[in-house]
């Protein structure tokens, strides 16, 4: 079962995003990395969803993602496109993990990530 293990929030001002997030919920942002900025969204006794805050791209400037870990992202990705999903950004290495971007058939954009 694919399930949520982070979200990504996409802004053309990430750093204003961050810090309207920092003061109004507590969130704990991180140094960013690559433009992207970790969030952690809870602690030991009340963990949340966990994700980041980055400036969007030209093909998803502002809003939202959920990332949904799965085992074999290439069947993922073939499931997805032939369930009627949109492929934004095809599987994209990364050191611990790979990344896709769809969008799908309503027009929600989902991440799908498989760690190595």
């Amino acid at each position: 079962m694919g399930r949520v293990v982070l979200f990504e929030m996409n802004s053309q001002d990430p750093e204003r995003a961050a810090s309207f997030y920092a003061s109004v919920f507590g969130w704990e942002i991180g140094a960013s990395n690559w433009g992207y900025s970790p969030v952690t969204t809870g602690d030991a006794d009340k963990p949340g969803i966990n994700g980041g805050i980055s400036k969007g791209p030209s093909d998803y400037p502002h809003g939202i993602r959920i990332q949904i870990e799965v085992e074999n992202i290439d069947e993922a990705i073939r499931k997805s496109v032939e369930s009627g999903a949109q492929l934004v950004r095809n599987k994209m290495e990364f050191d611990h993990f790979h990344l896709a971007y769809l969008v799908d058939p309503v027009g929600n954009g989902i991440g799908l990530i498989e760690h190595k």
